[in-house]
């Protein structure tokens, strides 16, 4: 399922910027703070997706 693929792509790529917000830097916060978002939305697409595949099954 490529959504699920997006979905860990974005997350394994904000790893270090967390490590870097969690150490006090703010403007890695700010980058945390939208890919998080971003993360929300590949999330969403996955729902749809397995619900898609649930609803299409005979």
């Amino acid at each position: 399922m490529q959504e699920y693929e997006d979905l860990k792509k974005l997350v394994a790529e904000i790893e270090s910027d967390i490590n870097k917000a969690d150490g006090g830097n703010k403007a890695a916060g700010t980058r945390v703070r939208k890919q998080m978002q971003m993360i929300k939305q590949a999330a969403q697409a996955v729902r749809n997706r397995v619900l898609e595949i649930r609803t299409t099954e005979p």
